[in-house]
């Protein structure tokens, strides 16, 4: 790249310097029936080079700070009050051209799904250009050499051939990492991130945190990421802020805040956070009651007052509450902080899980399944096969959670497909209960067999008719396999299931699109188990769903599944809450089982290296844990042109030499049912040093 190019980035604003503040911000949205406060009264302050995470609950204000950050709020949006300064620039009063400079220059956006911010017509070198030569002013050759050498910073192979590239040639990760690199290629001082890995593998994720702060330390840039994985911010914030209805209720220094959490919302957010030492046996989520209030109806007082287990009318329900400094850059919101520890413990609850039988249940041998692609050339045909399971071995007893995780792509989808007859096998048995159901879709099983396998998947509205109430799917489930019959019986029945669930009655008469996503996800859990099921596949039920939801919905799992007895096979790749919820589980990487063993054994040495990596990528919530540094590179190889040996030889930090390419590895016993596909020995992957460790010069 040329000198020319290279001088056109801007010099960084000086560290330390605020580059942000917000003072007294109010915002609303003014509709035919008045005006709803969205963000009250909101200060903050983000010094240049700084790294500043928001967290929250869905609705809590994020996204909508962000979009008045950027002076765009829409037709029906407006502050109302109080001043937003961005490098010495008030937006608030700032005109049309005056918001175009700072938008791109001065401030850039990466928004969750990258989809939304890219053209489907157009390469991804067109639209990359586009960037500098509208603020720029940059002639084609210099702008497409500009996002050519982002494209490399990014990490991007070949980047030549990325440019040349439509949006959906690429995968999920090199979309998200082109979003990162249209956001850089103006240089801007402030990079705002809204949730830009929900949705990605872990490993993924892992890839595009360590590129972010890369990307950080190269170009001065500032952050302010949002999120409700609060491993994410531990990973990449120097600062937090924790929202809640608009208010900034914390606000601390990142080690500081996960140490020392003062605000009753903040510890609770906490405890719906799966860690990686601990399990369903030692630790139960204590997920936030209720509901957030609409912004309509804010409670006089505390906005989390309704919700807190220490609200007291007087001293928490009659004043706004003023923000107090706790120690030094550490401030919160609430009257009763040096009381905490007094009314949080009094709400603790234990949910006992269930006790797996050794009676077997499910029993997969050598289960595969393969498509067939056509593909016709001048008159001649050759066959092709897209290989999503083979030779698929493991077992599952009553009452245990199975757990099967992995990258996209691996087979753990197509698999829960098979087992809920929404597919049928190629080859091998898949026995239920006794029966083979392996070449049985869903359209030939019986009722009995129809009620014995239920589905719950990542998105409830799959499960439900947004034109019938939330009662209906349940009570049509009821009907279907002779639960109940008549109306009252069936109405009857109904209310039993929302009580399960936990839901009040009266949501039975509401329809779909009246419901939060947690509440939706209750009501497919409640049609799931209308039947009685003997087994329910889980396939990513919480992963789209807020901490605190997520917590919820984990431990009413737990609950239903001590009491009915039900074996679950849970699909996810969130090891961290794998770790807390799983007795067994099995590891997938295109379509074959790599690992698979008792859940404790999976956590610890010996890995399979394929583990191992997963592992390392898991964002951990406490900015305090050393992890080993690992990362896997490239892409996983095409479903349709397997490898001869090991799938995961191409990609693998610990591959040994040429059998690794050629042959299969073997499947070896670690003992006490834990094995590994590898033709690493046992006792060198014992060796291998753990993932987590509290001394430095252990995880390297």
């Amino acid at each position: 790249m040329s000198a020319a190019v290279d001088s056109s980035f801007q010099t960084p604003a000086p560290a330390g310097r605020d580059l942000l503040v917000l003072d007294h911000v109010k915002v609303e949205y003014v509709s035919s029936l008045g005006a709803v406060t969205a963000i009250p009264d909101l200060s903050l302050t983000i010094r240049a080079g700084e790294s500043y995470g928001l967290v929250g609950e869905s609705g809590c204000g994020k996204s909508t700070l962000l979009m008045a950050i950027l002076g765009y709020l829409g037709p029906t949006g407006r502050i109302a009050n109080g001043r937003i300064v961005f490098d010495g620039m008030d937006v608030t009063k700032a005109d049309a051209a005056a918001l175009a400079r700072i938008r791109g220059r001065g401030v850039s956006i990466v928004y969750q799904d990258p989809n939304a911010a890219l053209n489907p017509t157009l390469t991804i070198g067109r639209q990359l250009a586009e960037v500098p030569m509208l603020h720029e002013g940059l002639d084609g050759a210099s702008a497409r050499a500009r996002a050519r050498r982002i494209l490399t910073d990014v990490h991007l192979p070949d980047p030549d051939a990325v440019m040349d590239r439509y949006p959906h040639q690429l995968s999920g990760g090199q979309k998200q990492r082109v979003v990162i690199a249209m956001a850089l290629l103006a240089n801007p001082k402030l990079l705002l991130l809204d949730e830009p890995t929900t949705g990605l593998d872990v490993t993924v994720e892992a890839a595009v945190l360590d590129l972010v702060n890369e990307l950080r330390e190269k170009y001065g840039t500032t952050l302010l990421y949002i999120s409700h994985n609060l491993g994410v911010i531990a990973k990449v914030c120097d600062r937090v802020g924790v929202m809640y209805l608009g208010d900034l209720v914390e606000e601390a220094p990142v080690e500081e805040l996960f140490a020392r959490p003062r605000h009753p919302y903040t510890r609770r957010l906490l405890a719906c956070v799966p860690r990686l030492d601990s399990d369903k046996h030692t630790t139960t989520f204590l997920p936030i009651p209720g509901q957030p209030p609409s912004l309509g109806s804010r409670p006089r007082g505390c906005s989390f007052g309704p919700r807190c287990a220490g609200f007291e009318p007087q001293r928490c329900g009659m004043a706004p509450i003023a923000e107090e400094e706790t120690d030094p850059g550490h401030a919160v919101r609430c009257v009763r902080w040096r009381e905490l520890d007094q009314f949080e413990s009094r709400d603790k609850e234990h949910v006992a899980p269930a006790s797996p039988s050794a009676e077997k249940v499910l029993e997969a041998i050598d289960l595969s399944k393969v498509y067939e692609l056509g593909n016709a050339f001048f008159g001649f045909s050759s066959a092709r096969q897209l290989v999503a399971n083979e030779d698929l071995s493991f077992d599952a007893n009553k009452g245990e959670i199975l757990a099967i995780v992995g990258e996209s792509g691996s087979g753990k989808s197509t698999f829960a497909r098979i087992l809920a007859g929404l597919q049928d096998a190629s080859g091998g048995k898949l026995r239920v209960l006794g029966e083979d159901l392996s070449r049985m879709p869903a359209s030939r099983r019986t009722m009995e067999q129809l009620a014995a396998v239920q589905m719950v998947f990542q998105n409830p509205d799959a499960t439900l008719n947004p034109s019938h109430t939330a009662g209906f799917s349940i009570g049509r489930a009821l009907r279907k396999f002779g639960i109940a019959r008549s109306r009252k019986e069936i109405d009857s029945r109904v209310r039993d299931l929302f009580a399960m669930v936990r839901l009040s009655p009266h949501l039975a008469r509401q329809r779909p699109g009246r419901l939060s996503g947690g509440q939706k996800q209750r009501v497919a859990i409640a049609r799931a188990f209308a039947g009685d099921p003997k087994m329910l596949v889980a396939d990513e039920p919480v992963s789209a769903l807020d901490v605190s939801v997520q917590a919820a919905i984990v431990n009413l799992l737990l609950q239903i599944q001590a009491r009915r007895g039900a074996t679950i096979v849970f699909i996810s790749h969130d090891l961290a809450l794998v770790r807390h919820l799983a007795d067994r589980v099995v590891v997938m990487y295109l379509g074959r089982v790599m690992e698979m063993g008792p859940v404790a054994s999976i956590f610890a040495p010996p890995y399979h290296p394929y583990t191992e990596a997963l592992l390392a990528a898991v964002p951990v919530p406490d900015p305090t844990v050393k992890q080993k540094h690992l990362r896997l590179e490239g892409e996983p190889p095409s479903p349709i042109n397997v490898p001869a040996g090991c799938r995961f030889a191409a990609r693998c930090p610990r591959k040994v030499g040429a059998i690794c390419d050629n042959t299969p590895p073997p499947e070896r016993d670690a003992g006490g049912g834990h094995m590994i596909a590898c033709h690493i020995p046992i006792e060198e992957l014992k060796a291998v040093t753990p993932i987590f460790s509290a001394d430095p010069g252990q995880v390297s």
